[in-house]
């Protein structure tokens, strides 16, 4: 921490150097703000989706642009769903939902998403145990794979969801933890995007886990335990209160598996560009001394905050399905204790 604010206060003053006085130097301030406003205008270009592949070609001013197909289903008769240009004039864009156009044109992101699913399956077939009488991998990289694969199975999916229930989710969970982290790892190296800074990436990762929770509940409790469940199991009187609070209580889970993945990810890569663009932002290469080393610091944070990302995703994910699973336990212990003491409500990890 102290070091942090050392780095910090070094910072400042680069900037209070590198700053322009008044009077002397009025004329370039407007370039300055112009600076200011091609920084953010970078960042934003480089985190955000696009149509189009941009390779930069280092130490020039040259790059390489690729647009991507561009095209879109029509949802109703009649309608045409040909690229047109935007209102800005820069590049095409499919005519939207409200105009009866289902966008389907390929991305910066999908193209990271097809990357990370084809490294994984090449991962998977070429670290996984083929040879039948070698109980033990061999090989670093293979070790390594077994050891997460072990991690999630034993210290994710069973510890959450139990022992006999555990293993059957255990192949989603570890489809789940390494293709978020193989798009983790694929936004940190050059020319490559990270995908799971695309909300609408992590809003179909989390409607995954969503809807295994909802069949793991069923499953467990059975259609009519899982509505009953919905009613906290209070009195009927209570009910118009409970059931909208416990359906309520279905979609945060969702919401919250979103915005972690999402937010985390994104804000890293934007710290990162934004210590960059302080060198061009001030004009003055003593800047560099300070905001380098300091990305470069939260670069390899970024490394760390990938495995992090991964395992925190898996693991609520893990622990939602558990408690769908522990539905049906709560079912029956509602029953039972209705007979005696009344109903009662606990939300827990599933029974080992």
């Amino acid at each position: 921490m102290r070091k942090a604010m050392i780095l910090l206060a070094s910072l400042m003053a680069g900037m209070a150097f590198a700053a322009p006085t008044e009077g002397e130097h009025a004329a370039p301030q407007s370039h300055l703000e112009k600076e200011e406003q091609d920084v953010a205008g970078y960042i934003l270009h480089h985190v955000s989706d696009s149509n189009e592949y941009e390779f930069e070609i280092p130490l020039s001013d040259n790059h390489i642009l690729i647009h991507l197909p561009q095209f879109g289903i029509p949802l109703r008769a009649g309608v045409s769903c040909e690229p047109r240009p935007t209102p800005d004039g820069h590049g095409k864009a499919v005519p939207s939902w409200s105009e009866g156009c289902l966008d389907l044109s390929i991305t910066k992101h999908t193209l990271m998403m097809w990357l990370a699913a084809v490294l994984l399956i090449g991962s998977v077939l070429l670290f996984s145990n083929r040879d039948k009488s070698k109980l033990v991998p061999r090989g670093t990289s293979a070790n390594l794979f077994e050891m997460l694969v072990l991690f999630v199975r034993d210290e994710l999916a069973i510890k959450n969801i139990g022992k006999e229930e555990g293993p059957r989710y255990t192949p989603y969970l570890l489809t789940a933890f390494f293709f978020i982290l193989f798009m983790n790892l694929l936004g940190l190296f050059p020319w490559m995007a990270t995908a799971t800074g695309n909300i609408g990436v992590t809003v179909a990762l989390a409607l995954c886990t969503f809807i295994l929770t909802q069949i793991a509940g069923i499953r467990a409790a059975g259609l009519g335990g899982y509505l009953a469940h919905l009613t906290g199991g209070v009195a009927p009187w209570l009910w118009p209160i409970m059931i909208p609070v416990e359906v309520l209580g279905l979609f945060t889970k969702p919401f919250a598996l979103t915005i972690r993945l999402f937010a985390n990810m994104l804000a890293g890569h934007i710290v990162i560009f934004f210590l960059l663009g302080l060198i061009f932002m001030l004009g003055h290469p003593a800047v560099a001394l300070v905001s380098v080393p300091f990305a470069l610091g939260i670069y390899l944070l970024e490394l760390f905050v990938a495995f992090v990302q991964a395992y925190v995703f898996t693991m609520l994910s893990a622990l939602f399905i558990g408690m769908g699973v522990a539905m049906a336990h709560h079912h029956d212990d509602h029953g039972a204790e209705s007979k005696e003491l009344g109903h009662s409500h606990d939300h827990g990890r599933a029974h080992m």
